[in-house]
């Protein structure tokens, strides 16, 4: 197994090349007068890749997750999305947070129908097509391990249980770009390697695009298909490492030595930051 990298600060396709899933611009966000979040930002994401996105702590890295998604507009520079400028959030984004943030009111399976109740086109159409969602929705949470448990509540399901039903509703509506912004960070280390291969097969599966933001190195060599490390406040792109390793991956290749090896030179990057 090898891993590449490349420190590649002009990312704009080659002539000729497919135009980019995701295609940002020189972007930059300014929240308020103490200066911008992010800063210069130009990348483009394939249709189908699997991104990840590592750095301190305030480097913006959730910032260009509201960027992409449309529920921040930049203060500089274009964000592009399937070949059209982001003007308001987005309908073929799904996203997953950190917590599940489950309804408690509301089983399993309503809250996996919850986007289909909300999200054009399907809202106008769930009471007719109901039963059909349903269908999808026991689908994904048996693909994830959740069959028998559609009728349990929140509060009835442990933490990894939970952020399983909450992938399964960011993906319910069958998004083309899924957004997790630290899925995982609050798992034991057990269940959220449990949970890298949940999404890896969902992913292997569907091939929708991904784009996470994660402090686990670990987790962004494990899954993604190119890791970009961001500086320090204002956030901007250090380095593009593309992620090599063959796929379909499994947890054994996490302690053979090219593994470790490319883990360590990315918290020894992100401890260049930290020092600087």
């Amino acid at each position: 197994m090898t891993a590449t990298a490349t420190l590649d600060r002009n990312t704009a396709a080659p002539p000729g090349a497919a135009t980019p899933f995701v295609a940002f611009d020189r972007v930059s966000l300014a929240y308020d007068d103490s200066g911008n979040a992010i800063e210069e930002i130009s990348l483009a994401i394939d249709e189908g890749e699997f991104v990840a996105f590592v750095g301190p702590s305030g480097c913006g890295k959730s910032t260009f997750m509201k960027l992409c998604t449309g529920l921040n507009a930049p203060s500089a520079g274009s964000v592009r999305v399937d070949g059209e400028p982001v003007s308001g959030p987005l309908k073929i984004c799904g996203m997953a947070f950190q917590s599940s943030n489950l309804l408690p009111w509301r089983t399993t399976l309503d809250n996996v129908l919850l986007p289909l109740e909300i999200v054009k086109p399907y809202r106008s159409q769930f009471r007719r097509r109901r039963a059909e969602f349903e269908g999808w929705a026991r689908e994904l949470l048996s693909t994830v391990g959740l069959a028998g448990y559609e009728d349990q509540y929140p509060w009835q399901l442990s933490g990894g249980m939970q952020q399983r039903a909450s992938i399964c509703r960011a993906l319910i509506h069958r998004p083309r770009l899924l957004m997790l912004d630290e899925p995982f960070a609050a798992l034991d280390a057990f269940t959220r390697e449990e949970l890298w291969c949940v999404l890896r097969d969902l992913w292997e599966a569907q091939r929708f695009t991904v784009v996470l933001v994660t402090h686990d190195l670990r987790e962004a060599a494990f899954l993604a298909d190119t890791v970009y490390v961001m500086s320090r406040r204002p956030g901007r792109i250090l380095e593009r490492r593309r992620i090599d390793f063959p796929r379909p991956r499994d947890l054994g290749m996490t302690f053979e030595t090219p593994f470790t090896t490319l883990v360590q030179e990315l918290r020894s990057r992100i401890g260049e930051i930290h020092g600087s």
